[in-house]
């Protein structure tokens, strides 16, 4: 079959590799779609992020849906011809912080297309997937595969409002709008914000955040102002999700969140540093948000309802065969959201 390797920076080729066999509780999964993530970005551009580096070709992609085609003697929950998405994400079951009900903290976590162990996690862009059974969450047949293949961002995003606490009724400030920050603006919609500002420094990414929820938008590279006025009278915003990674973001919404407001930071970027003035005489809480575990669940129920609509984001769905040229638009913010390539 074939399967998206990534070889070394820009170097992105579509290899011939086996399938795998199937065991008594796997499920062999004909992949219909999968959306191109930041990180599989970064392992086109660079190479990897931060101190990972790609060492060995590595099979990309995590967010995937697609339909069973065969199923193990002991597999019960789903069946051949069901169309499902698929959790990336494997912890052991056996580790301190996977018995103490924390496992994206897994010690020997197996994530699809993750250079962070070596030999590397390879990852789901491939044509037939072998997967286990607790990763295969089915999905109603009305339901297109483009939008399962939305559950594991938006898991991300449902775990980043988990970890805000209740935001029903607040006013919820999102930096950063691509888009696990526009699934964020959606996520905290659905879990009842009253009042949703988004901000970016581009007017593309904006617009898609105003489609999923957003109240209002503003350009920080234009329009400063607007949100400086949120820092009057000690700041305006119960919580900021912060999305983009960036120390100006990170640094402007604590200006704008009130006293004991909370900073939930969800974007990854460099070193920062942070005005802890600010952060002590505002009583500000910061807290950090890393992967998901029980949110796939939801994330699938709430697509496969229709009680958040992900597909303003989706840009284009692009063939396997052309899977450079996705990958090249994925990387243009002007031009793309969410591009998602194609196996069928």
């Amino acid at each position: 079959m074939r399967a998206v390797t990534i070889h070394a920076p820009n170097d992105l080729r579509v290899d011939d590799v086996a399938t795998g066999e199937i065991g008594a509780t796997d499920v062999k999964v004909r992949i219909g779609v999968g959306g191109i993530c930041g990180s599989d970005l970064h392992y086109y551009q660079h190479g990897g992020f931060g101190a990972v580096r790609i060492r060995e070709p590595m099979i990309l992609g995590h967010e995937i849906s697609g339909t069973v085609d065969a199923i193990g003697a002991d597999v019960s929950a789903v069946a051949v011809g069901d169309k499902i998405a698929v959790n990336p994400s494997v912890p052991c079951g056996e580790c301190g912080y996977c018995l103490d009900g924390k496992p994206n903290h897994c010690l020997d976590m197996r994530f699809y297309g993750s250079a962070m162990r070596f030999p590397h996690v390879q990852g789901a862009f491939r044509e037939m997937l072998v997967a286990k059974e607790s990763q295969c969450f089915p999905v109603p047949a009305n339901v297109d595969l483009t939008t399962a293949a939305f559950a594991e961002p938006l898991s991300v995003c449902l775990h980043a409002v988990k970890r805000a606490g209740s935001v029903i009724g607040k006013k919820v400030l999102v930096t950063g709008t691509g888009p696990i920050g526009a699934l964020a603006v959606a996520a905290v919609r659905r879990a009842g914000a009253k009042d949703i500002v988004a901000t970016d420094v581009m007017d593309e990414p904006l617009a898609a955040a105003k489609k999923v929820g957003a109240d209002e938008v503003i350009n920080v590279a234009k329009n400063p102002e607007r949100l400086e006025s949120y820092a009057a009278n000690k700041g305006t915003f119960d919580i900021q999700i912060e999305a983009s990674g960036n120390d100006r973001a990170i640094v402007a919404g604590l200006g704008a969140l009130k006293p004991r407001g909370i900073l939930v930071q969800l974007g990854v970027g460099g070193d920062v540093s942070l005005p802890l003035g600010l952060i002590v005489s505002k009583e500000i809480d910061i807290r950090g948000t890393f992967r998901f575990h029980e949110e796939f669940a939801w994330a699938v129920d709430f697509l496969s309802r229709g009680l958040i609509d992900a597909s303003p984001l989706l840009t284009d769905v692009i063939s396997i065969d052309n899977a450079q040229q996705a990958f090249d638009l994925a990387g243009d913010r002007s031009k793309a959201m969410k591009v998602q390539l194609s196996f069928d």
